[in-house]
């Protein structure tokens, strides 16, 4: 007699396994424990054979008669229904070994090495908040371009213009990836060139006449928070780098003996120097006592032992408190300044410019020069940068 659900919650375990016959080859299988599990006996090639079905009562009866006609179905056309289970748990297995989001996590580990951990933090939060929701699940190789392009307006549309042009690069470096690593035959994201609207070029404020950014200096000289801010501050100016860059300056990376600093930009990952001037190495000189001893330069003030760097907010929160507008000035803005008066009033080559600052600069022939190019000339320059900055900051009177 086929079995009924009432027969199924009655059916009490014993000393031995029972077995309860529905028809069919599916039967229950009740425990001595009191476990009730379907099965499906068949043969096939000859052989007698057993198919797990599912657990009772989270699998009913009628769930169990239908996942015993599905395995029959496939039977009639001679396929082995645990063989068939076991190619779709290989294809499952191997579409999520593809996914989008395993292989953005794969790059993204391999790639954030080489990162400062605030440019790999805003990345992998962009991916997990824009990207993985809608395509994280899917085979890297099944993605299409309208579809990767559908997501990229989701982020569009939002106004985040900027973010969604950087999303739809960093889709496409993963794409990449995946085809370099064997999972995809090509990158998507090169047929949307042009789809999205044009990102309006933002320039980070900068003063650049020497009379207002004499005024900008003495303000900064003005600053009364923490030792640490306040020689950030100073620092910033003379030396023109990325405020990433000063924020994540390592005293194990700088020789005031030889007065240079040399450390790994992470834009372009190459290998850099900064030429320190008598007035930058008095500064460094001025806070090593109360850092020297950790890993920063310039720590944060909630990391005592100086293993962690100050915010990326420090700098332009202190500018911001003494009044210095983000129209006027940026942390970015010091870069400007330096390229604009080092060029126009004090009349060095532009290469020598771009060089410090870490721009990519190329020889006659298009080799990239390396780190130590032009370093006795970028010296001098970065020393009458200094100088000049501090004539201007407090002119000396005439006899």
């Amino acid at each position: 007699m086929p079995l009924t659900d009432t027969a199924i919650r009655n059916a009490k375990s014993a000393t031995k396994t029972q077995k309860l016959f529905d028809g069919g080859g599916l039967y229950l299988e009740v425990t001595p424990k009191g476990g009730k599990y379907w099965r499906l006996k068949y043969r096939f090639s000859g052989k007698e054979k057993r198919l797990s079905l599912g657990v009772y009562p989270e699998i009913t009866l009628k769930d169990a008669r239908l996942r015993r006609d599905d395995a029959r179905k496939l039977l009639a056309n001679q396929v082995d229904p645990s063989e068939n289970r076991k190619a779709q748990k290989a294809a499952r297995q191997e579409r999520s070994a593809n996914s989008f989001e395993t292989i953005a996590r794969e790059w993204f580990k391999n790639k954030s090495q080489t990162w400062v951990p605030s440019h790999g933090n805003r990345i992998i939060r962009r991916l997990e908040n824009d990207i993985f929701p809608w395509l994280g699940g899917k085979p890297v190789a099944d993605i299409k371009a309208p579809e990767l392009l559908s997501v990229i307006r989701r982020i569009e549309e939002r106004g985040a213009n900027e973010t969604a042009h950087r999303a739809l690069s960093e889709c496409g470096q993963i794409f990449r990836y995946a085809v370099a690593t064997g999972r995809a035959e090509r990158d998507p994201s090169g047929d949307l060139r042009g789809a999205l609207t044009p990102v309006k070029k933002k320039h980070f404020a900068s003063v650049t006449e020497p009379e207002k950014v004499a005024e900008v200096l003495r303000m900064l000289d003005g600053y009364h928070g923490t030792l640490a801010v306040r020689c950030a501050l100073r620092l910033a100016p003379l030396v023109f780098v990325r405020p990433g860059e000063l924020r994540y300056a390592k005293w194990d990376d700088i020789d005031l003996g030889q007065a240079e600093w040399r450390y790994t930009v992470t834009k372009t990952e190459t290998q850099h120097i900064v030429p320190l001037s008598t007035q930058a190495v008095e500064i460094l000189e001025e806070l090593q006592p109360l850092t020297g001893g950790g890993v920063y330069v310039f720590p944060s003030a909630r990391s005592p032992k100086g293993d962690r760097p100050m915010s990326d907010n420090a700098i332009l929160s202190a500018m911001r408190r003494m009044d210095i507008g983000k129209e006027e000035m940026s942390g970015h803005g010091f870069r400007a300044m330096a390229r604009t008066i080092l060029d126009e009033v004090l009349g060095f080559r532009p290469d020598y410019i771009e060089h410090q600052l870490a721009h990519a600069v190329r020889d006659p022939n298009g080799r990239a020069y390396n780190r130590t190019a032009h370093l006795p000339e970028r010296k001098k320059m970065m020393q009458a940068w200094a100088d000049y900055l501090e004539q201007i900051k407090y002119p000396k009177k005439p006899a």
